[in-house]
């Protein structure tokens, strides 16, 4: 521990999926500074597996969309550490953007399998586990999507608002578990995906410093920091909510990030932020 750590999970065993990259990266990086002991979950193994060797933590490849392999996660968790004190449901994609009218139903259901079905499947089985010891804290990454209209990315703005619901259902019957469910709401966060929408890294820093009310760009450790506060005990009694990190954009009515999508024709965006769906 350094001295801008606390130590806030000290010993806490967290399995984190999409960690290769991105937001969940960054809340590895973070969570393993406060003294985290981590599981790292992705479907690209290469850069899953180096992160987790860097920082003496376990990796397991996971496809989130299949249950069997985020059940898998949280047993091979529950397996190295004796049990699980936290869930990230972190991984996603862009998945089907387009017009509504040229959406196609694989992409749609591509989408909602990766960005809802992926959080129901890692609520219900960490939470398994967690009932066991009547304790834990479950964290699922909705997006600004989740509490305003999207500009083209219907599939993703349908799942993200899912999330929320499913959040506070969940809460609503695991809290007698001594469970806390709670969600963050990024708004556009310069990830490699978003990254790879823009053309590059600049262009993403300079799309979401306009779109931010504060001038300046949101960025993933940023958003692992509210990750870090409801997974902390000093959000020992938030559950159900969702925690908007987003420099003001729904409050100000500004327009989303995801309006840079909303002339493009039906495509897939995946992991990389390019290709089609086949």
């Amino acid at each position: 521990m350094n001295a801008q750590t606390t130590g806030r999970m000290q010993d806490k065993v967290v399995l984190v999926t999409g960690a290769a990259s991105g937001i969940g990266e960054a809340a590895a990086l973070l969570f393993h500074a406060e003294g985290a002991r981590l599981v790292l979950a992705d479907i690209d193994q290469e850069r899953g597996a180096a992160l987790a060797a860097r920082l003496g933590a376990s990796f397991i490849a996971a496809d989130v969309s299949r249950e069997e392999q985020v059940e898998a996660a949280v047993l091979h968790t529950v397996r190295q550490h004796g049990r699980i004190d936290c869930m990230i449901n972190n991984a996603g994609v862009v998945g089907a953007v387009g017009s509504i009218m040229e959406t196609d139903a694989r992409a749609w259901h591509a989408t909602q399998a990766i960005l809802l079905d992926s959080v129901f499947f890692g609520i219900k089985h960490a939470a398994r586990r967690m009932r066991e010891r009547r304790s834990g804290v479950i964290l699922s990454l909705s997006s600004i999507a989740g509490v305003m209209g999207g500009l083209g990315p219907h599939a993703y703005t349908a799942a993200k608002h899912a999330v929320i619901g499913l959040t506070r259902s969940a809460a609503s019957e695991l809290s007698q578990y001594g469970i806390r469910v709670n969600a963050v709401a990024p708004g556009t966060t310069v990830t490699p995906l978003v990254e790879g929408i823009r053309g590059g890294r600049e262009a993403a820093i300079q799309g979401a410093t306009q779109v931010s009310p504060l001038g300046s760009p949101l960025m993933p450790d940023e958003i692992a920091a509210a990750l870090l506060y409801l997974a902390s005990d000093a959000a020992a009694h938030v559950t159900a909510h969702t925690l908007v990190v987003d420099s003001g954009v729904t409050a100000g009515g500004f327009a989303s990030g995801a309006s840079v999508l909303r002339d493009r024709p039906m495509s897939f965006i995946g992991p990389s932020g390019q290709g089609e769906h086949p």
